[in-house]
């Protein structure tokens, strides 16, 4: 009887859609966890603050996540279907991409959640850091994985620039 362990690690070859859809969905549900934090901070404490000319308009936000969240959980795949092929790899990709997640959220907990606008740019430049690392973890198992970050490495990046300006501002 094979171990859960490997049904897992074979799921995303024997039954690919089914595991990319996992994958995807994952993603997106635990991002999305961080909207708890979000909803603490918006209404009157971020209404109140002083916006960079360059802010866009709050509803930019959500779709913009969704979409980035998708190309995350795409490229998880593309790694966890290298599970058995390479798995210390993969062993070490996810390992820093789940560190770099608890950073993602850990930034909306502390921009919106803690209302402290220093700790959330404290944050994000870790999360800027642990991102250039899980690319670079993903892309000793699949360079596609890889390259599906640089986006969100350019979100958080346009972030940091938009986190520090209301740092100044404020």
């Amino acid at each position: 009887m094979a171990s859960l362990g490997s049904s897992v690690r074979r799921l995303a070859v024997t039954r690919p859609l089914v595991a990319l859809a996992l994958a995807v969905l994952a993603v997106e549900l635990v991002g999305a966890s961080g909207a708890i934090f979000t909803a603490q901070g918006l209404g009157e404490w971020y209404d109140s603050l002083a916006r960079p000319a360059f802010a866009p308009p709050n509803w930019v936000f959500g779709p913009v996540w969704t979409a980035l969240f998708a190309l995350i959980g795409v490229a998880v795949w593309l790694v966890w279907r290298q599970a058995d092929a390479a798995p210390r790899d993969v062993r070490l990709a996810f390992g820093v991409f789940i560190v770099h997640f608890v950073f993602n959220l850990g930034w909306s907990a502390a921009f919106f959640g803690a209302r402290r606008i220093g700790l959330g740019l404290a944050v994000i430049a870790v999360l800027w850091l642990l991102i250039v690392a899980t690319a670079w973890t993903f892309d000793r198992v699949d360079r596609r994985a890889a390259l599906l970050l640089l986006p969100y490495l350019l979100w958080v990046s346009f972030a940091a620039v938009l986190n520090y300006r209301f740092w100044v501002l404020n």
